[in-house]
């Protein structure tokens, strides 16, 4: 009986010592970063993935995921 006793005491001390270990280790304030915001996608007109606007090749008011699609132009 008292090695029950003895193992809850010291299971109680041990989660005492890693809350506190954790709190004085976590930076002040939300340390996560911001979510990105949503972005258009669009299609590319070659074959049909779809990609980021930001991140799409444009030429003459088409988009294409590539350099290399846009010289093939679109299929």
């Amino acid at each position: 009986m008292k090695y029950l006793v003895l193992l809850v005491v010291l299971v109680v001390a041990f989660g005492i010592w890693r809350s506190r270990r954790r709190s004085e280790t976590a930076p002040p304030g939300d340390s996560r970063r911001p979510l990105a915001l949503p972005q258009d996608m669009v299609a590319c007109a070659h074959c049909g993935v779809h990609v980021p606007q930001a991140d799409a090749v444009m030429l003459a008011g088409q988009a294409f995921c590539s350099a290399d699609h846009r010289d093939r132009g679109a299929a």
